[in-house]
């Protein structure tokens, strides 16, 4: 008996991710860019990091403009951790049309519901059937 999270699962769409890029081939794309050197990117991201820490540590958050906020959490055993939520240009830059260029596992899926894709389960799979369901 299949559960309704392993037949989503299956078959929603998905981004297939490719090789994670590296902080030299980063660091090297940002000073191109800015005119600053592989050195002084690295100088300035080391920075942001421990001022993010400190501030956090303080019990404050940071809210970085065109990128998101960095705040302090704490979980029930005591540990800190910080949590980050990405401002709205930057998570919506991800969706501008015609600009995303990797590859979209199931994309003839998008805009299916949960319940097509576990009818789609169903349909696919007779001998392991998520339990409970029953097309509308």
């Amino acid at each position: 008996m299949a559960s309704k999270i392993k037949a989503i699962g299956a078959y929603r769409p998905r981004i297939e991710l490719g090789k994670s890029v590296q902080k030299p081939e980063l660091f090297r794309s940002i000073s191109r860019a800015s005119n600053l050197t592989e050195g002084m990117v690295d100088l300035v991201i080391k920075e942001l990091r421990d001022n993010v820490i400190e501030i956090c540590r303080s019990g404050r958050a940071v809210k970085v403009e065109e990128l998101g906020t960095f705040a302090p959490s704490i979980d029930l055993e005591g540990n800190l951790t910080i949590s980050f939520r990405a401002d709205s240009v930057f998570a919506n830059s991800l969706n501008i049309p015609g600009t995303f260029s990797g590859t979209i596992l199931n994309s003839e899926h998008i805009g299916m519901t949960g319940d097509q894709l576990v009818q789609m389960w169903n349909d696919r799979n007779p001998e392991d059937q998520v339990a409970g369901f029953s097309e509308n």
